[in-house]
């Protein structure tokens, strides 16, 4: 099985050439795509050493969540990119947490969003630009 990119992970799937800064960033169109929220990339990769993305969006209500958790999951599977190795949160669809390895998607609610406040724990990470594909 041919092997894509991650920078610091290495993982297989039916890709080439493919950086996992690149499926963060189809990740983070497909949210955007289904309407979700202040959708930003933060690179962790320097201060966690089990992912090296965290994509987070966020939704009004626990219906858009869904939603914008499954059209992720259908447009990375549109272009042969990677499956989630874990869901979580599908229960209640008040967060929603997508491990695909090297990246992970935090989708919350609004109220959950300011609650948690992911950008403000992980601030002294940076935000990295969309990339196009």
């Amino acid at each position: 099985m041919p092997q894509f990119s991650l920078g610091r992970a290495t993982a297989a799937a039916d890709v080439s050439n493919v950086t996992l800064a690149e499926w963060a960033s189809h990740a983070a169109r497909a949210a955007d795509d289904k309407l979700g929220r202040d959708t930003i990339i933060i690179d962790v990769g320097d201060v966690l050493s089990i992912t090296d993305f965290f994509v987070i969006s966020s939704a009004p209500t626990s219906r858009q969540v869904r939603a914008i958790a499954e059209e992720i999951e259908e447009q990375l599977t549109i272009l042969d990119g990677p499956k989630p190795i874990r869901v979580e949160g599908r229960g209640d669809n008040r967060w929603i947490l997508m491990d695909f390895g090297g990246f992970v998607v935090h989708i919350l609610d609004d109220e959950y969003r300011a609650f948690y406040d992911l950008e403000r724990l992980w601030s002294d990470c940076p935000r990295i630009d969309r990339l196009d594909a």
